[in-house]
């Protein structure tokens, strides 16, 4: 059983509420400390209002108002290091324009085990 636990600062953001809820506690529950937004808009707001820096952004890439590469876009105009994993429905090869240096992709629908490894995953990561 390998360690999926972490102290990282994330920011999810995700309009469906029980996908929300359920990655904040899965991702809570291993030591991380996570901030939520229920779309691009609110996601934007939360991250300008962060007064630490954050570890990785966790975002939906379909969402009503902005999507997440847009959202993943403004961010990372801030702060071009920042670690990002786009979610999604849709399959990689539809996102791959969007995937890129820091940036990972979780299919929906995910396991709490499958969310937890890809964190560890892109956290650890040196790239």
């Amino acid at each position: 059983e390998s360690d999926l636990t972490g102290t990282a600062r994330i920011l999810l953001v995700e309009d469906e509420d029980a996908v929300r809820t359920f990655s904040t506690r899965a991702l809570t529950n291993k030591g991380y400390e996570v901030l939520t937004a229920e779309h691009g808009e609110a996601g934007l707001a939360v991250f300008k209002e962060q007064t630490k820096p954050l570890d990785l952004l966790i975002t939906d890439v379909m969402m009503p108002g902005m999507d997440g590469p847009t959202l993943a876009k403004e961010i990372r105009a801030v702060v071009p290091t920042l670690k990002i994993i786009f979610v999604s429905g849709y399959t990689e090869e539809k996102l791959k324009d969007t995937l890129g240096e820091g940036i990972y992709f979780l299919p929906k629908p995910f396991t709490l085990k499958q969310l937890a490894g890809k964190v560890k995953e892109v956290l650890d990561s040196k790239n």
